[in-house]
């Protein structure tokens, strides 16, 4: 597993010096689901080497599934090509769900990574990073492989406040992908994107966010 630090995402420092940084998409439509977990550390060297440490492994995807426990994560590159590597921006996640997945992403659902921030201002650091439901990176058409609509997006989050390291998951609008694709795809979708929306899917990312605070 790669180290993290300033050499692989440098931080940026924000003008706004309030309490919180917000990297969360505004909620608009839909569902949304929102998962925390924090520990607390005796100094501050050891806060700095856990925000470090939970960074890693948020980056390093390859590894989700043995925090998550439930589904398996894949880092692909921009061309649809395996990873071994920590995530970037423009690169697939794809997700191996218990289950049949969907044809248009050929057994599988995939998200693109959208945006990574590494920010600070004199309350905080994070670590953010969001992802979107997308086609198949080597589909021809724009047909979402996922059961969720594009408007959906997933937003983890490694924050340290003071002596405090904080690991969080955030979806907002979360709406079943049931328009468009073949009948089994709208089928499978609204199965497994209600069963999301009811929180069934709470405690994959609950076990992924404890993971990634391991010490």
């Amino acid at each position: 597993m790669r180290p993290f630090g300033a050499s692989l995402l440098p931080v940026e420092t924000m003008k706004d010096e309030s309490q919180n940084i917000d990297t969360v998409p505004e909620q608009y439509t839909g569902s949304y689901m929102d998962a925390s977990e924090h520990r607390i550390a005796d100094t501050e060297a050891n806060a700095r080497a856990l925000f470090e440490s939970a960074s890693s492994r948020l980056l390093s995807v390859n590894y989700w599934g043995s925090y998550a426990g439930i589904s398996a994560f894949q880092l692909m590159d921009a061309h649809g090509i395996r990873a071994d590597r920590q995530a970037a921006e423009g690169d697939f996640i794809r997700i191996d769900i218990p289950g049949p997945g969907t044809h248009a992403g050929m057994g599988f659902d995939w998200v693109r990574i959208e945006e990574i921030k590494h920010l600070t201002n004199s309350n905080q650091e994070v670590l953010s990073m969001t992802v979107r439901p997308c086609s198949h990176p080597l589909a021809k058409d724009s047909e979402i492989a996922h059961f969720f609509k594009a408007e959906a997006t997933s937003t983890f989050i490694i924050r340290k406040a003071g002596l405090t390291v904080y690991a969080e998951e955030h979806g907002r609008n979360e709406v079943p992908n049931t328009e468009h694709g073949s009948f089994y795809d709208k089928s499978r979708n609204f199965v497994v994107g209600v069963a999301a929306k009811i929180g069934l899917s709470y405690p994959q990312w609950k076990s992924l966010i404890k993971g990634l605070l391991k010490s």
